[in-house]
């Protein structure tokens, strides 16, 4: 390491860092980890009957394991099923302990004893591409003014609850909610971010930046085309939604959609070759800082093109002459997160949310908000 990190030992928990087996990586080569006959195990289960491209296989416990003892499944059977109301049925039927809700069925099971849910630190947001060939959209998407109407002409809370059936956390900025607290009063950083009026519903700001914009371009009409992956399941009701709001809260305003396969929008991210592309990432570790980095110039994720001194310094200093100074540090990530709300070099739309059933006498999993989502290392049936 050239500089301090902070958050060392959790960025070793992620899944990225476990041990490898040398001499198993050079036994099996090409074929390493591509079944799981081809594979060592660490952690408490190991994975069996998996050929690479089936959709059902084992997790079984693993005898090797340093605490074996405290494992108390012999062994999970997991399927992979893509239609959720299958996946409903077999969950009823009894074949299932655990089954993911879509939409649609989350208000019909609200209040069944088994009905849980979790958000995962994975923000979901519009990214501007500020570095756009054509100069006439070059010119729009770099006015401030321009992106502050579209966040504040933005309804999150009606989008989040037609996405998710109920009540979600709130998006204050690009870091999501539960992902870290503050060093020494514990504050979640998903408050600490926030600054008023850059991701909450104020149409008649929207309005008043809206028109201070098309002054500025010299211009009653805006059109800019909003890039959006097939494989996404909430991509065509969120491209939908926004469509319609901003068309109606911001006269002059048009937005065309264009859905395209996953590795077309992930071409098309790379090369620059968007206006507006509704993004997605989700945290590898629990650091502000597994959000932030992805803004600074150089990021293989800042597609964009977004840079900004204030924005570049404080980060510096988080990871630099702060990197010891844990509330400095906080102090720094916090500076960081409201510059880019303040000048809305993204828009953060909504924080994934899941919905599941779980059978009642299932106990002891454990979902972490980051990272690896799911440990069965504590899971029990009663």
């Amino acid at each position: 390491m050239t500089t301090p990190v902070a958050y060392m030992k959790t960025l070793m928990a992620y899944p990225l860092f476990a041990p490898q087996d040398q001499k198993i990586v050079e036994k099996y080569g090409k074929k390493y980890a591509t079944k799981a006959q081809y594979m060592v195990y660490s952690g408490p289960f190991k994975l069996v009957n998996w050929t690479g491209t089936n959709d059902k296989w084992q997790f079984k416990k693993n005898p090797e394991y340093w605490d074996h003892k405290k494992v108390k499944l012999q062994k999970i059977n997991y399927t992979v099923l893509e239609n959720t109301s299958t996946a409903l049925y077999l969950y009823q039927e009894g074949k299932l302990d655990l089954t993911q809700l879509d939409n649609q069925q989350i208000d019909n099971y609200r209040d069944d004893a088994g009905f849980h849910r979790y958000p995962y630190a994975l923000t979901n947001y519009l990214k501007y591409n500020f570095k756009s060939t054509d100069a006439k959209t070059k010119q729009i998407l770099n006015n401030q003014d321009v992106r502050l109407a579209i966040s504040l002409a933005i309804n999150r809370k009606t989008l989040n609850n037609r996405l998710f059936g109920s009540k979600t956390n709130p998006i204050t900025g690009f870091v999501p909610t539960g992902l870290a607290n503050s060093p020494v009063k514990q504050v979640d950083f998903a408050k600490s971010q926030a600054v008023a009026d850059t991701v909450d519903y104020e149409p008649k700001k929207a309005t008043e930046y809206w028109q201070k914009a098309l002054k500025t371009l010299n211009t009653d009409q805006v059109s800019l085309t909003l890039t959006l992956n097939s494989d996404d399941a909430n991509g065509s009701y969120v491209g939908q939604y926004l469509k319609g709001q901003l068309e109606k809260a911001l006269p002059g305003f048009k937005l065309t959609l264009k859905t395209v396969p996953s590795q077309v929008a992930s071409s098309r991210d790379k090369k620059g070759d968007y206006d507006l592309l509704l993004a997605g990432w989700g945290a590898d570790f629990k650091d502000p800082t597994s959000f932030l980095e992805v803004m600074l110039p150089g990021s293989a994720s800042n597609t964009g093109g977004f840079e900004n001194a204030e924005y570049s310094a404080a980060m510096a200093k988080a990871m630099t002459t702060d990197a010891n100074n844990p509330s400095q540090r906080w102090s720094d990530l916090v500076t960081a997160s409201q510059v880019l709300s303040k000048t809305q070099g993204i828009t953060p739309l909504y924080q994934n949310d899941t919905a599941y059933l779980k059978k009642t006498n299932v106990k002891g999993i454990v979902h972490n908000t980051a990272g690896a989502q799911w440990s069965y290392k504590t899971a029990y049936i009663k």
